[in-house]
This record gives structure tokens, C-alpha cells and sequence, in this order.
């Protein structure tokens, strides 16, 4: 990669070794060497440094919140963002089937080159200048952000473990429709009460995330007529 091309990166890092940076955007379609190795220790490089710093910025943050915030920040479609806003789409090296099908704008290349970059980072100068980058990049990003609400299904899981409650088992009662366009109909059983609750949606977990909503606020209910 010519070192004007990849003046072209928006990347706070300046590397010593341009070849590592050449390889971290090469993508294993146009042969070799490529970055399916530097994206394997980028992936835990990453995932470490964000943990770390959702760790210091969410103070209150349960394990739990946390995980999901990780989880936010490290997807394939985050990590993409990412990415194009780094312009790392313009500098890929991509072999000519992936050029034609437009690999430089697909999220899981941009992602695992960005994981690449980050190991190459790591590489070029060390675990500190590697730390600075993540914190550049992700900074911003994980102060925003806020912890997902916890899905039906583990708010009621979690609910029925603090009363030493059986936990519910979710039964497929029926499925129909064509393939394209199937509906699930499924039971939430709570064996202690016992009753059941339905949910009917175009999947089958989605179904039982309504039907265990259900359940989540029949239980709710009766919390309030307790006390």
C-alpha cells in the first residue's frame, strides 16, 4: 500500500511499520498475506479495551449492563460504523470478486479490518499506544451510551430466581402459514400459579418474549396487590 493511499485513513495512529497497517486492510480475497490473523488478536484487543473503559465510565452498571453495553459497542454493525468513519472502506485491498460485489461498504469486512488495524496497532507500538487508540475511537461512544433494557424472558427469569420461584418453560403450541410467512403460537407455563400465557408472532422466540411480557405482568400485579 502506498503511503499516500494510506495518508487517505482518518486513524489516530502513525505507524512506524506501514507493512502491518498494509496487511491489516488486506482483506484474504486478494491473497496473502492478509488479515484473518490480525483480526483474531484485534477481536480480544478490542473487546478488553472497551470493557475497560465501560468499566471506568458506568460506575454503576451492574456485570450484566455491562455486557450488553459491550455488546452494543463491539457488533459487527457497530465496529462497521466505525470503520466509515474512519474512511477504511477506501483504503481496503480486496480481491476482484469482492471489489465487483462492493466488499469495501460490507459491514463484517469493515469490522474485521478495523479489528485487524487494532492488532497492528498493538504490534507497531505496544500495548499503550494500542489502549490510546481504542479510547480515541470509542470514548465518545461509550459515554453516551446507555444499557439496554433486559428482554422479557430475562426479567422474568430473574424475578421468579430472587422468590426461589420455578422458572417458566416455554411450550410451541402450533405453527402455521407458509414458509415466507410461518406465525408461532407459544406458551409461557408458570408451574407455581399454574398458569399459562400466550404470545403469537413471526418467529418462534419472538413469541415467547411476548408471552413471557404477558406473564411479567400478570406476576406484577399480584407484587402490588401483596403488599
Amino acid at each position: 500500500m502506498a503511503i499516500g493511499r494510506l495518508a487517505k485513513l482518518r486513524f489516530p495512529h502513525e505507524f512506524h511499520d506501514p507493512a502491518l497497517a498494509e496487511q491489516a486492510l488486506t482483506h484474504r480475497s486478494a491473497g496473502k498475506p492478509n488479515n484473518e490473523r490480525l483480526e483474531f488478536l484485534g477481536d480480544s484487543l478490542v473487546g478488553m479495551l472497551v470493557a475497560e473503559l465501560l468499566f471506568e465510565l458506568h460506575a454503576r452498571a451492574d456485570e450484566g449492563e455491562l455486557t450488553r453495553m459491550r455488546a452494543q459497542l463491539v457488533s459487527g454493525a457497530a465496529l462497521a460504523d466505525v470503520a466509515r468513519s474512519l474512511a477504511l472502506g477506501e483504503v481496503l485491498r480486496l480481491g476482484p470478486g469482492e471489489l465487483k460485489s462492493g466488499g469495501h461498504r460490507r459491514d463484517s469486512i469493515l469490522a474485521d479490518a478495523f479489528e485487524a488495524l487494532v492488532a497492528a496497532v498493538y504490534l507497531d507500538a505496544g500495548w499503550d499506544a494500542c489502549r490510546s487508540c481504542v479510547r480515541t475511537l470509542f470514548s465518545e461512544r461509550a459515554a453516551q451510551l446507555r444499557a439496554p433494557q433486559k428482554d422479557a424472558k430475562t426479567r422474568l427469569q430473574e424475578l421468579l430466581q430472587a422468590r426461589g420461584l420455578p422458572l417458566p418453560v416455554y411450550e410451541l403450541i402450533s405453527s402455521s402459514g407458509d414458509d415466507h410467512a410461518k406465525v408461532f403460537d407459544v406458551a409461557c407455563i408458570l408451574g407455581h400459579l399454574p398458569l399459562r400465557f400466550a404470545g403469537r408472532a413471526p418467529s418462534r422466540r419472538a413469541a415467547e418474549q411476548i408471552a413471557a411480557g404477558s406473564a411479567l405482568e400478570h406476576i406484577k400485579e399480584i407484587l402490588v396487590h401483596e403488599r
